[in-house]
């Protein structure tokens, strides 16, 4: 895990589109269980509940203390190479994108939010960048509860993002 920030923003119709890439020495199925099974979500970042077959499920972040249950819609689910949700941030609805690929006993996920505020990419960025690692941790035995956000993600990261919309 690496406390430099190496997501990525291109902006595209006047919205920044986020990417974030994570490698795991495992094979996709097992990586796939970790970011869709709510027991395997629940160590690094929340847990849903309901029925993915409807299309919609409740989610709850775990990793923020007093995090409301909102709602979740699967936009797309193709096991296990990708997954595409929309997650309701308040008022608000966010576009996640996860790919996976596996070549040479490496999983490789994609994680991309598409459609996401320019002016909020200072903050959400060093978010993804934090949860993603609390997966890593959590995939590969580390201490999830030894990532620290304030630390280390944010305001830390921040200006890494706000570059790359300003050059």
């Amino acid at each position: 895990m690496s406390k430099e920030p190496t997501g990525t923003l291109e902006t595209v119709g006047g919205r920044a589109r986020l990417t974030i890439v994570r490698e795991f020495r495992a094979p996709i199925e097992d990586v796939w269980a970790a970011v869709t099974e709510s027991d395997r979500l629940g160590r690094w970042i929340g847990t849903w509940r309901g029925d993915p077959e409807t299309g919609e499920v409740l989610f709850t972040m775990t990793a923020e203390e007093g995090a409301p249950e909102d709602g979740m819609r699967i936009r797309e689910c193709v096991p296990p190479r990708r997954l595409a949700v929309s997650t309701q941030v308040g008022d608000d609805w966010w576009d996640l994108d996860l790919d996976l690929a596996e070549a040479d006993g490496v999983t490789t996920l994609t994680f991309t939010q598409p459609d996401l505020d320019p002016t909020m990419a200072d903050s959400v960025g060093p978010g993804w960048e934090y949860y993603l690692d609390r997966l890593v941790a959590a995939e590969t035995g580390g201490d999830v509860a030894a990532i620290d956000f304030d630390r280390d993600y944010y305001p830390a990261m921040a200006e890494h993002y706000r570059s790359q919309l300003s050059g």
